[in-house]
């Protein structure tokens, strides 16, 4: 170990900077987060940094660095981007007895700067040594989607909390309090009420483990996007690292599975539209039944629950027993598919609307305003939609629809074998039997690609 980790106490403490510019900026948004005295000493300076030292977040001293400008600093950071004005203003603020750092030189750096996870007073720093800064990026990403963004605000409000605890005895049952309150109920009260809302959960949650009484049940109904696991949102991401209990439809991909904690109970709850399914009341009755047993339950549906995803349902059973849930997004398979063509669901002269609708529902097919939609310019996503596909073509058509209007098919969106079939409403059947489409699909009508396979193999080369 080249560098030795520890945290500087800077509260009231000088830290100097020599520069100005682009540098200068980036180390100056990561200082202006302590309470140290920032003075910033360069010729020129950037606009920026001026509308800072106006917001009393910093002084300039608008020239160059001369003897004494580094006296009683805690730190000095060189970024003048320029090596021989960087190696003078080193050794001005070496011979003022400040510790210095050359901003891209690690050698002749007395300290370097982590990388950083930010929930003050919750601080992680990480560093390489300089050997793979984007390894240090991606560890402090990994990280900043693992800790709730409210962590800081918990853990100032758990240190004034602290003696209170002392009722609980030492070792797991108070480990379990802590854990509960830190990365279940506290974020939750957090994210429901605000700041004022977590000292009663904090008071309400020692009770129950004090009593030794079971904890309350809670659902999250996640949206688990169209299949790549890089577009699950980070509040989806961090319920499954929390869930006790996980219970998924059939088109959540194993790669976002994997993601659920080892210890998670995972429930395939599968339905399929004209064929063997779960039951929707028994779905109900798993997420009510887990919940009310005291677990964390993650209710993972594809794409986002709000679109054709019998939401309103899992809520109404939620309700009826009294269960804290939240709705958690995810990325619906329209805007992960028309992304992938590289086109817009809406563009001015052409369309001011889309249509989200659905190829089939409880009943069978499902009846549209075929009129409206036949339309010249019209677009729409059509969800569900690979066996009603001749009813949909013969019902466009029956209404007037252009027989050339385009129709687009992505199936399997956003996954490694992801397909996109051009044709025509003319054409779509029997171009899709043809195609035989094993995986689930969204059909645009109205749309066509935009270079679609060309741009498909340019996104693998970024994946």
């Amino acid at each position: 170990m080249k560098h030795f980790p520890i945290f500087l106490a800077v509260a009231g403490r000088r830290i100097v900077l020599s520069g100005g510019g682009d540098a200068a900026m980036a180390k100056l948004r990561l200082l202006m987060k302590t309470e140290a005295k920032l003075t910033v000493i360069a010729a020129e300076v950037a606009p920026e940094i001026h509308r800072w030292a106006a917001d009393g977040k910093l002084k300039i001293v608008k020239r160059a660095m001369e003897p004494g400008d580094a006296l009683c600093a805690a730190l000095f950071y060189a970024a003048n981007e320029d090596d021989a004005e960087d190696a003078r203003v080193s050794r001005i603020a070496h011979a003022d007895g400040a510790l210095v750092n050359i901003v891209d030189n690690l050698a002749d750096s007395q300290f370097i700067t982590p990388a950083i996870v930010d929930r003050d007073p919750v601080t992680v720093a990480i560093g390489t040594e300089g050997a793979a800064p984007v390894l240090a990026r991606a560890i402090k990403a990994d990280l900043e989607a693992r800790l709730p963004s409210s962590l800081g605000v918990l853990a100032r409000i758990g240190k004034s909390f602290r003696q209170a605890v002392d009722a609980l005895p030492m070792g797991r049952k108070r480990r379990d309090f802590w854990s509960a309150f830190y990365f279940n109920h506290g974020p939750k009260a957090f994210e429901k009420g605000g700041e004022a809302a977590v000292l009663p959960s904090l008071k309400k949650l020692l009770d129950r483990h004090i009593a030794g009484r079971k904890t309350d049940g809670h659902v999250d109904l996640v949206g688990a996007g169209p299949g790549d696991p890089e577009l699950l949102t980070l509040k989806a991401r961090n319920a499954l690292d929390k869930a006790d209990v996980v219970i998924h439809d059939r088109l959540v991909t194993p790669e976002i599975l994997e993601l659920a904690r080892r210890e998670a109970i995972v429930i395939d709850a599968g339905k399929e539209g004209f064929g063997t399914s779960m039951a929707q009341a028994d779905i109900d009755a798993l997420i009510v039944q887990h919940a009310l047993d005291g677990h964390h339950v993650v209710r993972l549906k594809s794409g986002d629950p709000t679109v054709f995803g019998r939401l309103d349902e899992e809520i109404a059973a939620i309700e009826a027993h009294d269960i804290s849930y939240r709705i958690i997004p995810g990325i619906t398979a329209a805007s992960a598919a028309v992304a992938t063509i590289g086109q817009s669901l809406t563009k001015r002269h052409r369309n001011s609307a889309v249509r989200l609708i659905t190829g089939h529902d409880t009943k069978g097919y499902a009846d549209q305003d075929w009129q409206a939609l036949a339309a010249a310019g019209e677009v729409a996503a059509i969800y569900m939609g690979k066996k009603s596909a001749r009813f949909i073509q013969g019902r466009l058509l029956m209404h007037g629809a252009d027989p050339a209007t385009p129709v687009t098919i992505i199936e399997n969106v956003s996954r490694a074998d992801q397909q996109i079939i051009a044709t025509t409403l003319a054409e779509l059947e029997p171009t899709l039997t043809q195609a035989n489409l094993q995986g689930p699909a969204i059909t645009f009508y109205g749309l066509a690609p935009r270079a679609a396979l060309s741009q498909a193999e340019k996104l693998k080369e970024f994946a």
